[in-house]
């Protein structure tokens, strides 16, 4: 092998340490897949239960979460509210033609912009959940899709699971390159690193995982925390209000819920990059150094062995095949944990891109910082709030 070739397979020593972490990660996607609690779709909730959906330029994606929720069962005393918050595309008036009179239902719009220091989901959250005094309290992206049983699944974890909060876990679907490449690493982040079962059971807010597309609350835990007042410049609110539970001694759980949510976060690659880079310089406590840390992990792990195994040779070339296999086997791992269901092809070729998404990753860590260092960061119109 020439010393080029050599060069970019990288060494026997680092290659072998490569592949050790893409099989750790594989096989805690592993243990994930055979273990990871799902949600019940036949669960049947008699208390009453407030579904909050925070709306702004939704007008295309909210009616059919509309007669999504006109359709639950299982859940006889839910009530749902949506904010349109200063919607400039007539959200308000899609919002009341899906809804058809149904007396469940109330829209509210807000002109109002956030408060100084709030991110305008974390003001339209709390300004949702002021008169909310039922005992669970849903909140819902308008770019959610349910099953029938969706929520009554969820209102019924957290009984089930004493749980202050229950983050069902929706299929994330991908429509586009862009999409397939970088969406599906949401839940293979958590999947390949942390067993769930665990997580779960304690108080670490280190190991709280949440999607704030989905969570259902037991509402006096939401409020004796301060609700999302207590998170109000976040990035992350999601994560951030688990973590504030978590701190106050109460538990949180994530479970799947493929097969009763799925979602299209986001449309293609312009979403994809305005979407993550409002937030993605907060990861690792939003430390440049953390990140690289981070990135050279990554690097290692599955970047490393698949140019070693097309460019090695002997046993590097054979470790290092191992470890792009062990890579592509956690990724549909993850993929299969989420979705609930069969694989497709698109979901195997995806799969084996995994290092093109990690490349795709790194670029858009870096697009964060870069906006963040130039108070650059803004969502849906509006500029976010400093955080130090």
């Amino acid at each position: 092998m020439t010393r080029d070739k050599a060069s970019r397979a990288g060494s026997p020593a680092l290659v072998g340490i490569g592949t050790a972490v893409a099989l750790a990660s594989c096989g805690i996607a592993l243990i994930n897949r055979l273990s990871m609690p799902r949600a019940d779709a036949n669960a049947e909730v008699a208390e009453p239960v407030t579904v909050c959906v925070p709306a702004r330029d939704e007008a295309e994606r909210l009616p059919a979460l509309i007669a999504d929720l006109r359709a639950q069962t299982g859940v006889p005393a839910m009530r749902v509210l949506i904010l349109d918050d200063g919607s400039t595309d007539g959200t308000a008036a899609a919002a009341r033609e899906a809804i058809a009179g149904d007396p469940r239902f109330e829209v509210v719009r807000s002109e109002a912009e956030p408060p100084a220091g709030w991110t305008g989901k974390a003001a339209a959250c709390a300004r949702l959940s002021e008169n909310v005094d039922t005992p669970i309290i849903v909140f819902l992206d308008a770019d959610v899709r349910l099953a029938p049983r969706a929520i009554a699944a969820a209102a019924g974890a957290v009984r089930d699971r004493g749980a202050a909060l229950v983050s069902p876990w929706p299929a994330q679907r991908a429509e586009t390159i862009a999409e397939a490449l970088v969406q599906p690493l949401l839940c293979w982040s958590w999947a390949s690193t942390l067993p769930i079962v665990l997580g779960n059971r304690g108080h670490r807010p280190s190991t709280a995982v949440a999607c704030g597309q989905f969570l259902a609350f037991d509402n006096a835990a939401y409020r004796a925390v301060g609700g999302h007042a207590a998170v109000a410049h976040s990035p992350t609110e999601d994560l951030d209000i688990a973590r504030a539970l978590r701190r106050a001694g109460h538990t949180t759980h994530l479970v799947a819920a493929g097969r009763l949510a799925r979602t299209r976060m986001y449309r293609g690659a312009a979403e994809i990059d305005a979407g993550y880079t409002r937030w993605l310089w907060s990861a690792y406590g939003g430390s440049r150094t953390a990140a690289a840390a981070v990135g050279t992990a990554l690097a290692l792990g599955y970047w490393l062995p698949p140019l070693a195994a097309l460019f090695g040779s002997g046993p590097t070339r054979r470790t290092g095949a191992l470890g792009y296999a062990a890579a592509v086997t956690g990724r549909l791992l993850a993929r299969s944990l989420e979705s609930g269901g069969p694989l497709h092809r698109a979901d195997a070729l995806a799969a084996l891109a995994h290092p093109l998404s990690i490349a795709a990753y790194q670029r858009l860590v870096l697009r964060s910082h870069r906006a963040k260092s130039r108070g650059a960061l803004r969502w849906k119109g509006r500029a976010l709030p400093e955080v130090r």
